[in-house]
């Protein structure tokens, strides 16, 4: 039954799905909370925090899950009091971030320094995600990032970053396939194509 049920109707119970490129953005998020006033702390301390999230519902519980680890303050008892957007301000210009990351893996807690090499912070932020997920097979939960700056090419350390900053930088093709014009062009060849220019 099930087997015919689906057979017919499954292309119509399909949920539409968004474009990749929506849900595999990361993006930074400001966000500002404190501890509810109370007839004791009428003024009650402002924590303000920068995170790297998907959406502005993940960057408040984020937000929730460290202000509570650190300062001790819960969800119920507090109030988020502005959620903003960093827009980034120069998004066409090629920058270099070093980026330091504490992560838990099997073992233990460890820090790490990481540059990358982006158009923009969340671009970087995503390369992290990324490159901790392949090396270090990481998890979202179980990696913090500490802090993102943007570093000027003096300061760079790691050779990875280094070997682009070179004024004389090619990138040639060297294995380039000619096309024939259009009077001499077949769908079959008899001699394989010469691809070294």
């Amino acid at each position: 039954f099930f087997f015919f049920f689906f057979f017919f109707f499954g292309n119509r119970c399909k949920m539409p799905i968004r474009p990749r490129t929506e849900r595999d953005v990361w993006k930074e998020f400001s966000v500002i909370g404190r501890h509810q006033p109370t007839d004791k702390d009428p003024h009650p301390k402002l924590y303000k925090m920068k995170l790297f999230a998907k959406n502005d519902i993940a960057a408040r519980s984020r937000f929730w899950y460290y202000v509570g680890v650190q300062e001790k303050v819960k969800k119920r008892t507090g109030e988020i009091l502005e959620t903003r957007l960093v827009r980034e301000r120069n998004p066409k210009t090629i920058k270099n971030f070093g980026v330091t990351i504490r992560y838990d893996s099997r073992t233990g807690t460890h820090n790490l320094y990481k540059e990358y090499r982006d158009l923009s912070r969340n671009g970087a932020i995503k390369q992290v995600y990324n490159d901790m997920a392949g090396t270090y097979r990481a998890r979202f939960r179980n990696i913090s990032i500490i802090s993102v700056d943007e570093l000027k090419a003096k300061d760079c350390k790691r050779a990875t970053t280094k070997q682009f900053h070179d004024a004389k930088i090619r990138f040639p093709l060297p294995h380039r396939i000619l096309k024939a014009n259009k009077a001499f062009r077949t769908t079959f060849s008899a001699k394989r194509p010469t691809t070294h220019v």
